[in-house]
């Protein structure tokens, strides 16, 4: 897969986050979208005042909180655009 970068991160009430991402497109998530079981690494961001901890992880070109869950910007990007992320040889062959 090849990444689009988050370079803008807002975090919402009830799990949303507001994204913008490098080419200009902005979105907002429903992260119950992509998390289907707050366990482990992701328990703690059922915790309104912990979800707002998010931040702009630059390095990776994606969203992070302080105890290291993270989401994958290609499936960020995926959700927020509607069209699937293919690594460049998959779209030589479609």
């Amino acid at each position: 897969m090849f990444q689009i970068d988050v370079v803008a991160v807002r975090p919402l009430p009830k799990r949303h986050l507001a994204l913008t991402f490098e080419d200009g497109l902005q979105a907002t998530l429903n992260l119950d979208r992509i998390i289907k079981a707050y366990t482990g690494v992701f328990a703690p961001l059922l915790d309104e005042s912990y979800f707002k901890q998010v931040r702009l992880e630059k390095e990776l070109g994606t969203v992070s909180w302080p105890n290291g869950a993270d989401l994958c910007p290609d499936v960020l990007y995926s959700l927020a655009s509607g069209k699937p992320r293919l690594a460049e040889d998959e779209m030589n062959l479609a």
